[in-house]
């Protein structure tokens, strides 16, 4: 028996009606802030992530799936959707025109780490992405969609906030981060005493027991803010309190992707175990110039679709469609259901059972299926050109004309 790869499941079933409803969702809460639909390949040129993921990180380092193609191109399939958007929206030459621009995406992303609850190696993402405003009133804008989002969805979360600075006071605060762990190297594990060298800010987020003791005392980025940043974060900061969303902040969020700045955070929730992140993003000012296209302010998020499932309550299944089945063998009468369920098609969903059967297996049948209507064509019926219907909500019975029904 030939199985899925070790990370790759299928997706079937309620878990299916979940994994539709979430995306449904989430669709029509993106459309009611303006956002439109892009669809980006899921194979990429590996430098597009090398540039923009930064190689610093664990993705770029160790989680891709890479290879060298028929035509001797370095390819990768992509490990998370933003830069791929980004991508498009430098190609298409958007970046060159004043105006705003917001897409939303949903699909599979790909990395190699260990498996484990809510975590694969083939995963899917649902998110967004705000090209060419400013202002932190659209960071707020954003934390705000997937509030309305995890609402829907029946999901409880705890928001945590940080500020990751901008190009002002970043420099100054990393040169104080290295100051302090590099006494601490030796001590550190072995991802963060690389990590002083690459991407110093990345160690504040290690999970590691010891690292994160010794790090307790390290400088805070939230006490070395720039006049503007710190002002925009603590203008976030009350626009959460003024619309009542509990927060954190948590100053040793930063993230997993190098091309975050300013506003970063994270929805996180308790009943999934250690893997408790189950929405993210923030501002990524510079991306857009780091890969070839004008200077452009931009913020954005993604979820993950797997880690919330187990969460999301589905609504109360209602009755829906037409069960159409024949309690006769007579010639033609194949036909006449066939006929019938192409017109009922245009207005709702239809199924046809095509053996014929007794009315109470019918019944049974259309039960099965949770069918609002039971429609039966029998002996009598078929002699007058009717058909017998039951409205399994009401219980309802009746007989019409097929032709008029």
């Amino acid at each position: 028996m030939i199985n899925a790869l070790r990370g790759m499941k299928d997706i079937a079933f309620e878990e299916a009606d979940k994994f539709i409803y979430t995306i449904e969702t989430a669709t029509q809460i993106a459309k009611r802030y303006g956002y439109q639909y892009i669809e980006t390949p899921l194979l990429e040129e590996t430098k597009l992530f090398k540039r923009s993921v930064g190689e610093s990180s664990d993705i770029v380092g160790k989680e891709m799936y890479q290879f060298i193609d028929k035509g001797q191109n370095d390819v990768c399939l992509r490990p998370e959707g933003t830069a791929g958007v980004v991508r498009a929206y430098v190609q298409a030459k958007l970046d060159r025109r004043p105006r705003k621009d917001k897409f939303y995406y949903y699909g599979a992303m790909f990395r190699y780490e260990k498996p484990q609850k809510g975590r694969l190696r083939e995963f899917h993402q649902f998110g967004c992405e705000s090209f060419g405003e400013a202002s932190v009133y659209e960071d707020f804008n954003i934390i705000l969609m997937i509030r309305d989002i995890f609402d829907a969805l029946g999901i409880g979360y705890t928001l945590k906030i940080n500020s990751l600075g901008c190009s002002e006071c970043m420099p100054p605060y990393r040169q104080n981060l290295i100051a302090f762990l590099t006494p601490k190297e030796a001590l550190l594990c072995e991802d963060c005493s690389r990590r002083i060298a690459t991407n110093p800010i990345r160690v504040l987020d290690c999970k590691n027991n010891q690292c994160q003791t010794l790090l307790h005392d390290a400088p805070k980025l939230t006490q070395n803010l720039c006049p503007t940043c710190q002002s925009d974060f603590q203008t976030l900061q009350k626009l959460l309190d003024s619309s009542s969303i509990a927060y954190e902040v948590d100053t040793h969020l930063v993230r997993g992707l190098d091309y975050y700045n300013k506003s970063a955070f994270e929805f996180v929730s308790s009943q999934i175990g250690s893997q408790s992140a189950i929405a993210g993003g923030g501002r990524y000012d510079r991306l857009v110039e780091f890969l070839d296209g004008k200077s452009v302010p931009a913020v954005g998020f993604a979820l993950g679709i797997e880690r919330i499932l187990d969460l999301v309550t589905l609504p109360t299944s209602k009755r829906e469609g037409i069960y159409l089945g024949s309690m006769l063998t007579q010639e033609g009468i194949m036909e006449t259901l066939f006929a019938l369920a192409s017109r009922k098609r245009q207005q709702t969903k239809v199924e046809i059972e095509y053996e014929p059967k007794s009315l109470k297996s019918h019944l049974k049948g259309a039960d099965k299926i949770n069918a609002r209507y039971c429609a039966v064509i029998g002996e009598d019926e078929w002699s007058q050109g009717e058909i017998w219907i039951k409205d399994l909500e009401t219980k309802e019975e009746y007989r019409a004309k097929i032709e008029e029904w």
